[in-house]
């Protein structure tokens, strides 16, 4: 028998995302699943993977912080790609969206594509696609994924920014 290959997936950065963004907060699988707008399957194979990473510990409860913080600020461009698309209607995302939108001026905005969006821009693809739903009602969540974008597609300076406000966010747990 064949021994599979593990690999990270773009959900698997969403779900650690969410479980930062809930700090202290206990939660349960099916709690994932119900606020990210995904199975609870789908989270079981998002943790089992992120445990062989090294992005959550044993138990499957507590995230390393510092390893996640490392795999966004080193290698989230590199794994997960995106280039700015055509001009469409969306959620702003990078420096379109808090906390960068107060630091960065921009007549270029990026959006995750959304018909129920409230800002025209070029279109970035998010992590995994439920997180057009899951954001609006989890400003932290929101608050992580577009500084995450900003370091999938943005220039130097805001990639910069961004990784200057993710450790705030993720290690210092501001």
């Amino acid at each position: 028998m064949k021994e599979q290959q593990q690999t990270l997936s773009p959900l698997d950065i969403v779900v650690l995302l969410k479980i930062i963004a809930l700090g202290d907060s206990p939660w349960l699988q099916s709690n994932l699943a119900e606020w990210l707008h995904i199975s609870q399957s789908e989270v079981s194979k998002s943790l089992t993977r992120s445990k062989y990473a090294g992005l959550i510990d044993s138990s499957g409860k507590k995230v390393s912080r510092l390893a996640v913080m490392e795999l966004l600020q080193y290698g989230i461009r590199y794994v997960f790609p995106q280039q700015p698309g055509a001009i469409v209607r969306g959620i702003p995302t990078s420096h379109a969206a808090p906390p960068l939108n107060a630091i960065i001026k921009s007549e270029e905005p990026y959006v995750w594509p959304s018909a129920k969006g409230i800002m025209r821009g070029q279109s970035i693809l998010p992590l995994y696609p439920s997180v057009v739903e899951a954001v609006k009602k989890d400003d932290k969540l929101y608050a992580l994924l577009e500084l995450v974008d900003a370091i999938r597609v943005g220039r130097a300076r805001e990639k910069e920014m961004a990784i200057k406000e993710l450790k705030k966010r993720i290690i210092d747990g501001e």
